[in-house]
């Protein structure tokens, strides 16, 4: 990395002077070259449990494990070299203690590079977020729609409507006020969104949340529209990935069947030509 990288690398504390200023860029990855891909564009980069159901095909988030985090996070770290890596603590491996907690962050953050973690809750997790943040270890909170308590919610609803408001500004402050650096707010109205936003001393990164936060992040797969039956509304695509790859395939498949792939220039000849050499040397294979 250059010197000029290391001065454009984000930290927790940049993150955290961007309170009301220029909105950060935040998307999820998952491996080295999507990491690589959104590197340029973003100020974060979050490893997030939700590779559980984007990569793995599970029904939630509860069944990733700390390392799968871990393995997911190395592969990211590899790609980056400008943006903020963050990684989501997975279910059961903070809520027991804060000693819980600080043993496993320690963990990810040894093994995998990153600046930073993710912990989800508000009021009941504050005292953790504060031990972690005493020892050295930069936390990014999560309030609003907290995936991990999927099943508490009943789904995955909108929260903070009516009266129940009260609770997510209660969370977001408790998660503020024990020393995070940013706060996500989830799936809650853009009225509150804007309250809490103007209400907590850190910025806040919106999933759901209206423009009105500090920030925005989405899942990648989801606003390259790599899942052609998943389309929540606070989503918005920006390319079809899915539709274009899936074509792709079609395509390929009617070739092999017709025998018209491979053609001449995919195939090698007896006597080997300069660029089949310099092919062979590359040291590509399937």
């Amino acid at each position: 990395m250059s010197a000029t990288q290391n001065v454009r690398a984000m930290t927790p504390p940049k993150v955290a002077e961007r309170k009301g200023g220029v909105p950060l860029v935040c998307l999820t990855a998952y491996t080295t070259p999507v990491a690589r891909l959104v590197d340029p564009h973003c100020d974060v980069v979050l490893v997030g449990d939700s590779v559980g159901m984007v990569l793995h095909g599970l029904p939630s988030t509860l069944g990733v494990t700390l390392e799968m985090m871990i393995m997911h996070g190395q592969a990211v770290r590899r790609g980056l070299e400008q943006s903020l890596m963050i990684i989501d603590m997975p279910f059961g491996s903070y809520e027991e203690s804060p000693e819980q907690a600080f043993r496993n962050a320690a963990r990810v953050m040894a093994e995998t590079g990153c600046a930073a973690v993710k912990l989800e809750g508000g009021e009941t997790i504050a005292e953790t977020i504060r031990f972690l943040a005493a020892r050295g270890v930069p936390v990014m909170g999560h309030v609003g729609l907290t995936p991990q308590a999927v099943n508490t919610f009943g789904g995955y609803r909108v929260q903070g409507r009516g009266s129940d408001a009260e609770r997510i500004v209660s969370d977001a402050l408790a998660v503020s006020e024990a020393g995070a650096f940013a706060v996500v707010l989830e799936k809650v109205p853009e009225a509150l969104a804007r309250r809490i936003t103007g209400e907590v001393a850190i910025p806040t990164i919106g999933i759901g949340a209206s423009a009105a936060c500090d920030g925005q992040i989405l899942v990648v797969d989801d606003m390259l529209g790599l899942f052609g039956d998943f389309r929540p509304k606070f989503v918005k695509r920006y390319t079809e990935l899915g539709e274009a790859a899936a074509a792709a395939v079609a395509v390929y498949a009617r070739e092999v069947k017709e025998r018209r792939f491979p053609a001449a220039e995919h195939v090698f000849a007896d006597a080997p030509k300069p660029a089949d050499a310099d092919a062979s040397n590359s040291g590509q294979a399937a």
